[in-house]
């Protein structure tokens, strides 16, 4: 490795997370230069660095990748204008003619042990179940179900991840909220679902 490369990490690495209202289990983590407002994060999940997340619940075992944006406000297109010189909070402008409230965020809802992939938009008010991967880019405006791999713009369903029966069975399980003793015996055969789910029916 180089001295600019060590370099280019160091300062990547010293900048701060800003951490505002939020709970983050304390095996999970939030890298560097990400906004994580008004949410929570459950245990050994994380989430990348320049991420914006706001009111969102986020499971365990959860990863999310880099120039992630979830939840946020929305702009009040109901309205004459969409333009928050209208309505009340502190924003980019300075001028108020008004100071309407808006709706209250919707808030989002990210599943147990689901990948969000690098530069996604996931819209207020979403579900992710559990065990889903959005690929990376993708714009996320409506709920996504369990074990459900979807992308692009807007994300639609490519496949799911294993058959009905394994989905049904891996929800029913809720294997997410093991001890971690547990957990550690059954990951020996964490590549063979049939096989771990199997092993955690004994």
């Amino acid at each position: 490795m180089t001295f600019k490369y060590l370099l280019s990490k160091l300062i990547k690495k010293s900048r701060l997370a800003s951490i505002i209202n939020s709970s983050v289990h304390a095996t999970s983590k939030i890298e560097p230069g990400s906004n994580f407002v008004e949410s929570s994060m459950d245990k050994h999940s994380f989430c990348g660095y320049d991420n914006e997340i706001t009111h969102t619940e986020i499971g365990a075992f959860c990863s999310i990748g880099n120039n992630v944006k979830i939840g946020g406000g929305e702009h009040p297109y109901h309205w004459v204008s969409t333009s928050p010189v209208f309505y009340s909070g502190r924003d980019s402008v300075k001028k108020k003619f008004s100071e309407f409230d808006r709706n209250e965020n919707l808030k989002t809802i990210i599943g147990n042990d689901v990948w969000i992939g690098q530069n996604s938009l996931v819209k207020q008010g979403v579900t992710i179940g559990h065990g889903a991967i959005i690929g990376m880019g993708s714009i996320v405006t409506r709920d996504v179900l369990p074990y459900m791999i979807v992308a692009g713009n807007p994300a639609k369903k490519i496949k799911s991840r294993f058959s009905e029966k394994i989905i049904e069975d891996l929800l029913a399980s809720k294997w997410w909220n093991l001890n971690e003793s547990k957990l550690t015996i059954l990951s020996t055969d964490i590549k063979d679902p049939e096989l771990f789910l199997k092993k955690l029916s004994k």
